[in-house]
């Protein structure tokens, strides 16, 4: 039986009774579990607001936005980044007319405090911090760095629901942090994802601009006690069509209840993974760094012959993956191409082994002998 890099696991009668719910309730919209779903977030996260949106890439647009928005940034002004992520991460800069200005990585596939020093110019507004794979990385210098020179903090949190820091949940500290729960993320939905502003009018304006700049949504109208304006509503800002529904959100809330359980057991396969390929030689794992908990989202190892491997496992039916490519690899980003040469490397280098709820040790133990045989 194949054996791929991401599998979901769904707790499917206890998810399916919460969509029964909103289908008996005739709510499947925006509203009612979206509601329960951003407040059980909130206990379980430590974040002061949190917005329930159709996708981890609307939430990074609407953070940019609204900061652009609200500071008055021009176009063309700077957010620097990680050219070692997802695409969406960078194209909701350019959705922006903002400029992406690249800062290379560390061993942890995180951006490189010193490299984000040597790009920080007069323009520069804000840092986009990816925590890829779960790793917090060098994140207290990008914290010091954004308060040293008054930078926003755009943590993209796509990989790190569970991710705990310095023993609190991650995201706190970030003036606006957006997670993913799409499909195969540790807390799975369809696709959905949350937006987490520190500030409660920019939380505000989020809930407004996720429903086209509508000043009430349907199910705050419906719920209003002003009986004969139910109908009305205002339309101060043109905004998007973001907002998350009731489906996705009752999957969530499921799914939620057992994230610290399954974040346990990938940990649990992750350091399996590292107590069987520490010794080789030709192997570099990457790395967590000290004071993270990691959600464990990926687990990824380096070598020379990245590509070798991927081969040799493909044909055994295990299916790794490669996060990521370098994205000043593509031509909207070739600009800086050349800019960030251990973010190259890596993109050249990385493979993200299989790591999922329903894998077994005898799975691990399948993909370290090919890899020790292919290593020798």
């Amino acid at each position: 039986m194949a054996i791929n890099v991401f599998v979901p696991k769904f707790h499917t009668d206890e998810v399916l009774a919460e969509i029964k719910e909103c289908l008996e309730k005739g709510w499947t919209g925006l509203g009612f579990k979206t509601v329960e779903f951003e407040n059980k977030w909130k206990e379980y996260s430590g974040v002061k607001n949190a917005h329930f949106l159709n996708s981890n890439t609307s939430g990074l647009h609407l953070a940019v936005h609204i900061l652009k928005k609200i500071h008055e940034w021009k176009d063309d002004d700077e957010i620097i980044t990680t050219p070692l992520t997802f695409v969406s991460t960078n194209h909701v800069i350019l959705y922006e007319r903002l400029k992406p200005v690249f800062a290379d990585v560390d061993d942890y596939l995180c951006l490189d405090p010193v490299s984000v020093k040597s790009r920080i110019t007069k323009k520069t507004k804000a840092i986009m911090y990816v925590g890829i794979g779960g790793n917090t990385g060098q994140y207290q210098e990008i914290l010091d760095i954004c308060k040293e020179n008054n930078l926003k903090l755009i943590l993209d949190a796509a990989h790190m629901s569970g991710t705990k820091w310095k023993g609190k949940h991650v995201g706190q500290e970030a003036d606006v942090a957006v997670f993913s729960f799409q499909a195969v993320k540790n807390l799975p939905t369809a696709d959905s994802g949350m937006i987490c502003f520190q500030d409660d009018e920019l939380d505000k304006l989020a809930r407004q601009l996720s429903w086209l700049g509508i000043s009430k949504d349907t199910y705050q109208r419906f719920n209003s006690k002003e009986s004969s304006y139910k109908w009305y509503y205002d339309v101060p800002n043109v905004g998007f069509k973001y907002h998350g529904n009731s489906i996705m959100a009752a999957i969530g809330l499921v799914q939620l209840k057992y994230l610290d359980q399954d974040n346990n057991q990938r940990n649990y396969l992750a350091d399996y993974y590292n107590e069987q390929l520490s010794d080789i030689k030709s192997i570099k794992i990457v790395p967590i760094a000290n004071e993270c908990r990691s959600s464990r989202h990926l687990f990824q190892i380096s070598m020379e012959s990245r590509n070798e491997m991927i081969e040799q496992l493909y044909k055994s039916g295990i299916y790794p993956g490669v996060h990521y490519v370098n994205n000043t690899n593509y031509p909207m980003y070739s600009y800086a191409k050349g800019s960030c040469p251990k973010a190259q490397y890596y993109s050249d280098h990385i493979i993200s082994l299989p790591l999922h709820l329903n894998m077994t040790e005898n799975d691990i133990i399948s993909i370290i002998t090919i890899i020790k045989n292919e290593s020798k």
